[in-house]
């Protein structure tokens, strides 16, 4: 097939992903996308969602005959794509150096190609190029907001139709915005690089987001996620809790960054250990009294003082540490923007699969996954994995009598059972504290209203609640 430049120009737009520059270029031929790819000899499979659907977050790699082709066809030189793409240059072992002039193609993941990856603004994308087509970018989360047209931009790798939120009924997302390029300049002068203080403070805030639906006093992030819901998030509260929770939370989270950066925060920190005679770190604590206060929350220290499996504790663990000389080796406990892998917040692609797949098969197993802490999820797996190991023993009654590695793995197993009953009840407690109706509760763990009322009043009890 002989290939002709393009007449018609299309540029691209900057950190836009490769395939998503080709979409646009087929629209502005008039052509299926699929007859446009044809041009190209593809080596795998177009990435999709479990449960079909191809994913808009799905990236292209090309070799260098492939890239003459794509510049050809949008009338733009190979450089200024270079500098507009991040994937442009970028080798895929699928695409050999050599292809004998033959335009070939990859396909990948976007998130692993060169970070998160999300929806751009329609309406920017008209302003550019005159039409309104769905653009797709990478995008960092501290860059979300469309300033101009007041959107949230979502992430692009989640199984759902929403590209944007609209945040023009909160104006304290743009305004984080703009103040987290101040704190990107602190960081830089501390020596932390930006995106490690970001995700840390995103895993502080997400984690507080998980527990909000406990807390009575907090006002600001329910109405957040009214507006963002357009108005009413009632009628499917736990998609919504997924979908809208970095929008609504981005305040916060740029305002703990700003904390966490701050010297003087530090040494509230070292106060609070005892300084030079170490204590335990009380409830009342002055740093995190200080940090409710700074976000607004006066009674919020006590509730994240006593939060101690979480990554706040962490970091200031490690601040401490470090101020008593006693650290690890680099790149562990003794860095305070180390963040551990079971302090990493869930992603809003990962809670909605779980979400469709409790929907589906309630019951399933997979809710309380997602619902306890990590920590409790670490205790339930090891559990379970200590049961199973005696099972084998049982089975193959490879040490002691019979009878006692029986006594052992029943004891494992209702330990286990204990912990899986415990996170249950925490799932199904959550549910309806946050207006999930009593009756859907019951339908999702097959159990009869009446009974499901009883137990949830005993657990309530049993909490002191």
């Amino acid at each position: 097939m002989t290939h002709h430049p393009g007449v018609l120009r299309t540029a691209p737009l900057r950190q836009e992903t490769t395939s998503s520059l080709i979409c646009r270029i087929a629209n502005r031929y008039g052509l299926e996308t699929m007859a446009l790819r044809s041009c190209w000899h593809w080596r795998n499979y177009q990435p999709g969602h479990d449960g079909g659907g191809a994913r808009a977050d799905a990236e292209v790699l090309l070799n260098a005959a492939g890239r003459q082709l794509l510049a050809g066809l949008c009338g733009v030189k190979e450089d200024v794509l270079a500098r507009a793409l991040p994937s442009w240059e970028l080798e895929d072992s699928k695409l050999p150096a050599e292809e004998d002039g033959v335009p070939a193609a990859a396909w990948r993941i976007g998130g692993a190609v060169a970070g998160p990856v999300a929806f751009g603004c329609r309406l920017c994308g008209a302003r550019r190029t005159g039409t309104a087509v769905r653009v797709v970018r990478y995008t960092p989360r501290w860059q979300r907001v469309c300033v101009r047209h007041g959107r949230w931009l979502l992430d692009a790798d989640a199984d759902q139709p929403l590209e944007y939120l609209d945040v023009r009924g909160v104006p304290e997302a743009a305004a984080a915005q703009r103040r987290w390029a101040r704190v990107a300049r602190r960081a830089v002068r501390a020596g932390v690089e930006p995106e490690r203080v970001f995700a840390l403070a995103h895993a502080v805030v997400a984690r507080w987001w998980g527990q909000a639906l406990q807390w009575e006093r907090e006002t600001v992030w329910p109405r957040r996620l009214h507006q963002v819901a357009g108005g009413d998030a009632g009628g499917d509260l736990e998609r919504w809790r997924i979908v809208g929770r970095d929008a609504v939370v981005f305040p916060e989270v740029v305002a703990v960054a700003d904390a966490l950066l701050d010297p003087a925060m530090a040494e509230l920190v070292w106060a609070d250990s005892g300084a030079g005679r170490p204590r335990a770190l009380p409830a009342d604590g002055l740093f995190c009294r200080r940090l409710g206060e700074r976000l607004g929350r006066g009674w919020l220290g006590p509730l994240a003082a006593t939060d101690h499996s979480g990554p706040l504790i962490a970091w200031m663990g490690s601040v401490i540490r470090i101020r008593r000389g006693a650290g690890g080796p680099p790149g562990y406990d003794n860095d305070p923007w180390w963040l551990r892998q079971e302090h990493q917040s869930a992603t809003m692609a990962g809670q909605l699969r779980v979400l469709g797949k409790e929907m589906k098969a309630p019951g399933s197993g997979t809710m309380w996954r997602a619902a306890v802490p990590a920590e409790q999820r670490r205790l339930i797996t090891s559990a379970v994995d200590s049961a199973e190991e005696q099972l084998l023993q049982l089975r193959g009654v490879q040490t002691g009598p019979t009878a006692e590695v029986a006594r052992r793995l029943l004891r494992g197993l209702g330990h286990s059972a204990g912990l899986i009953e415990n996170a249950w009840k925490r799932t199904a407690v959550a549910a309806v504290n946050g207006g999930v109706p009593l009756e859907e509760v019951a339908r999702w763990v097959d159990m009869p209203v009446e009974v499901l009322s009883q137990m949830l009043t005993a657990g309530r009890q049993e909490n002191g609640g």
